[in-house]
């Protein structure tokens, strides 16, 4: 009896550790609201800032508002919120304390050190330069100045850079008048540059305020 209770025992084990070996594998499923269908966004860790020399170019997100706005703030700042220029300009799309104050912001630290008031501000401003440029945008859009075919994106750039004012001289002109800013950039650069962006959804808006 012990003699084969000895041979019969690793002969069950052996068969419990086969049964095992070789039952059939269950299909995984992974939840449909799990998988990865597309491309999705990756988020720049918090508190990190690129330096400028690191950046080669510009996001590309094609003609929509989103992809006029960081293509302006690349040129503007290599997309940078707490930057101060040579000259004093501040953050991500370089304004002035002149301007900020225009847009209802009179605390410069503030302002560079928040990049949401920095959005809102630019946004603000290019509702404001759109009411001062409204008749201008009715007249000359799709018109040929000096080679360049205006659009109202490019007249929105061109008065982020020079101001409103000296856009309206410039289109009255027929291009003669083209002012530069510190840095040799002028108005003409910029309304081709930034050509044929979609920003029809801005609302034109008298004196706004932040």
């Amino acid at each position: 009896m012990r003699k084969w209770i000895r041979l019969s025992v690793p002969l069950i084990i052996t068969s419990i550790f086969l049964s095992f070996g070789f039952q059939p594998k269950k299909e995984v499923k992974v939840p449909e609201f799990l998988k990865v269908n597309k491309p999705t966004e990756v988020l720049f860790p918090k508190n990190k800032i690129l330096k400028a020399k690191m950046l080669m170019a510009p996001p590309f997100l094609g003609s929509s508002y989103i992809g006029f706005k960081e293509a302006l703030a690349f040129k503007e700042s290599s997309g940078n919120y707490f930057i101060i220029n040579t000259l004093g300009y501040l953050g991500k799309y370089q304004f002035g304390i002149g301007t900020l104050q225009l847009m209802g912001v009179y605390d410069a630290t503030r302002f560079l050190n928040d990049p949401m008031l920095q959005e809102q501000v630019f946004h603000t401003n290019i509702a404001r330069n759109k009411w001062i440029l409204r008749k201008d945008i009715e007249r000359f859009v799709g018109k040929n100045i000096g080679g360049i075919v205006i659009t109202e994106s490019g007249m929105l750039a061109a008065a982020h850079l020079a101001g409103a004012g000296n856009v309206k001289k410039y289109l009255r002109s027929w291009g003669a008048f083209d002012v530069s800013d510190s840095y040799g950039t002028n108005i003409s650069h910029y309304m081709k540059k930034f050509s044929g962006y979609d920003v029809t959804h801005i609302i034109m808006k008298r004196n706004p305020k932040v």
